[in-house]
C-alpha cells in the first residue's frame, strides 16, 4: 500500500480500533496462480504477546481449500468521500487543488490457519452473533441457542474455521491531514452538507 508520511498511521492501538468497529474485511489469498478475495466479518482477539483474526467461510467456498498455512491479507476499508476543491479555502487564494479522496485504511498480514472442530467453530459463531446482535436496536437479541440444536448443528457442518496470527499491521488514514487547516474546515463544512455522505 502507498502511504506518503502525512497519512501514515502504524499505532496498534489506533489501527485496531478501526478494525474493530469495521469488522467487515476483505480476506485476500492465492490459489494455483489467481488472486481471490471475500469478505467476511472478522473477531479480533489480543493476547499478551499476539494478535489473531477469527472468521468462518463456508465450505462451498472453494477459498478456503489453500489456505492452510498461507500468507494473507485482510483489508478493512473505512468511510471514505469524495473531497471537491471547491471546499477548500486556497482555491480563492490560489487555485493550485484538485480533488481528491479521503478515507481511511487497515490492511493486516498473517498466517492463515484452518480449523475444523465443531465446539470451536460454534463458539466463534456464538461470540460472532453475541457481538453484533448487541447492536440491535430494539433489545430482542437473537442468539445462537434461539434455533433448533440440530439446525444448529447442520450449518457448522457447512462451514470451516479460519485462524489468522497476524505478522503485520497497518494504517492510511488520508483525512486531509496535508491542508491547512482552512481547507480542513472547508472539506468538514462540505461533508457535512453532502446528502450521500455517511460517517
Amino acid at each position: 500500500m502507498y502511504v506518503p508520511p502525512a497519512f501514515q498511521e502504524n499505532d496498534p492501538n489506533v489501527l485496531w480500533p478501526i478494525v474493530q468497529s469495521l469488522n467487515l474485511g476483505l480476506l485476500i489469498s492465492q490459489s494455483e496462480g489467481n488472486i481471490i478475495a471475500n469478505a467476511l466479518p472478522f473477531e479480533v482477539q489480543q493476547n499478551s504477546d499476539s494478535v489473531v483474526l477469527l472468521a468462518h467461510l463456508a465450505k462451498a467456498n472453494q477459498q478456503w481449500h489453500d489456505l492452510d498455512g498461507q500468507n494473507v491479507l485482510v483489508v478493512f476499508q473505512g468511510t471514505n468521500a469524495y473531497v471537491s476543491p471547491q471546499w477548500y479555502a486556497s482555491k480563492k487564494e490560489h487555485g493550485r487543488v484538485v480533488p481528491t479522496w479521503n478515507y481511511a485504511m487497515v490492511q493486516v498480514r498473517g498466517t492463515a490457519h484452518i480449523i475444523n472442530d465443531h465446539d470451536w467453530l460454534r463458539g466463534q459463531v456464538e461470540r460472532l452473533t453475541d457481538r453484533h446482535e448487541a447492536t440491535v436496536k430494539d433489545g430482542n437479541a437473537w442468539q445462537v441457542s434461539d434455533a433448533p440444536s440440530e439446525y444448529i448443528a447442520s450449518q457448522i457442518k457447512g462451514i470451516v474455521g479460519l485462524k489468522i496470527e497476524v505478522s503485520n499491521l497497518s494504517g492510511k488514514l488520508k483525512l486531509s491531514q496535508n491542508r491547512s487547516e482552512a481547507d480542513q474546515a472547508g472539506v468538514i463544512k462540505g461533508l457535512a452538507n453532502q446528502k450521500s455522505f455517511k460517517s
